[in-house]
């Protein structure tokens, strides 16, 4: 590939014979390993960028990239939003029943329209890396989804 620079190669190849020897050669070898890290580093922000643009918002793309990215043992979990109908208490004037039965409240957050979209479960011992993990999922995600980072200190 052409990326793939072999400098100190190429350097001493364009170099005529005579000149090969000594204090020339060294000088140009020196040269040509600024060349290397550069194309190094230029490889490694390859492979970066071949990586981003490889992962999408989807749920199996994306908890494979927080995992491979934060824990190889695979733990971290990426589950959908749980959304409940909302309950309303109805006031006097609004006339309607009174008789509540058995409900259950739920915070706004766990209820349609207010939710999140998706929940990311990371272990315990990840949760110093919340704000790199928010930080990834937030390039990830599409602009319209809202999400929530839950800590399990069981997994």
């Amino acid at each position: 590939m052409w990326y793939n620079l072999k400098a100190q190669n190429l350097v001493l190849q364009c170099l005529p014979t005579f000149l090969r020897r000594g204090s020339i050669s060294s000088l140009l070898a020196l040269a040509a390993s600024e060349l290397t890290d550069l194309n190094n580093a230029l490889v490694a922000n390859r492979n970066v960028s071949i990586s981003k643009v490889s992962h999408n918002s989807q749920v199996c793309k994306l908890r494979k990239i927080l995992n491979d990215t934060f824990d190889y043992e695979r733990r971290i979990k990426v589950v959908e939003g749980v959304l409940k109908k909302p309950k309303y208490i109805y006031t006097d004037a609004e006339q309607k029943p009174v008789w509540l039965g058995e409900i259950i409240i739920y915070p706004d957050s766990e209820t349609e329209g207010n939710g999140v979209d998706f929940t990311v479960i990371i272990p315990g011992e990840l949760k110093n890396y919340k704000v790199e993990i928010t930080s990834l999922v937030n390039f990830y995600k599409l602009a319209s989804k809202k999400f929530k980072i839950l800590i399990d200190e069981n997994i």
